[in-house]
């Protein structure tokens, strides 16, 4: 079943089981997916080209819950973790910083590229080449870092 299904099929199950939360987070990725396909002109069927448009609206809330806690809203805190969690069962298992530093070494040993910060650009560009969408960009950059820095 591709994402697109699956986000149908669980907006009906949250219809039928009133359950509020769910059924307007995956209403709103619907929405997101539709909208970018009008936009680009473009039909997303390859889930893909989904995962971060739902990576995007997963940001979009955490940046939210930061300013909730600056502004003192704990009310509204709840509602967006709940969302947060709706959000995160569509998206792939990420690399682990482990997985992700074991695949640097090994993309900075078939690159050749040297051991030292000047390296950072040319070992960035090749690593998010091999681990796009399988981990995120900042922990890929901080791993680099890591890796370089030894």
């Amino acid at each position: 079943m591709s994402l697109k299904e699956q986000l149908m099929a669980d907006y009906k199950t949250a219809m039928k089981e009133h359950d509020v939360t769910t059924k307007e987070t995956v209403n709103l990725v619907r929405a997101a997916i539709k909208q970018h396909e009008v936009d680009q002109k473009v039909a997303l069927e390859d889930d893909a080209d989904i995962v971060p448009i739902i990576k995007k609206q997963l940001k979009m809330r955490r940046d939210a819950l930061a300013d909730f806690e600056k502004a003192g809203r704990t009310d509204l805190l709840d509602g967006y973790n709940k969302e947060i969690e709706v959000l995160e069962r569509y998206l792939p298992e990420e690399m682990s910083e482990e997985e992700i530093l074991a695949a640097v070494e090994k993309i900075a040993d078939e690159e050749g590229i040297e051991r030292s910060m000047k390296s950072m650009g040319v070992m960035m560009k090749a690593a998010m080449a091999k681990l796009h969408g399988k981990a995120d960009g900042s922990l890929v950059s901080k791993m680099v870092k890591e890796y370089l820095s030894k």
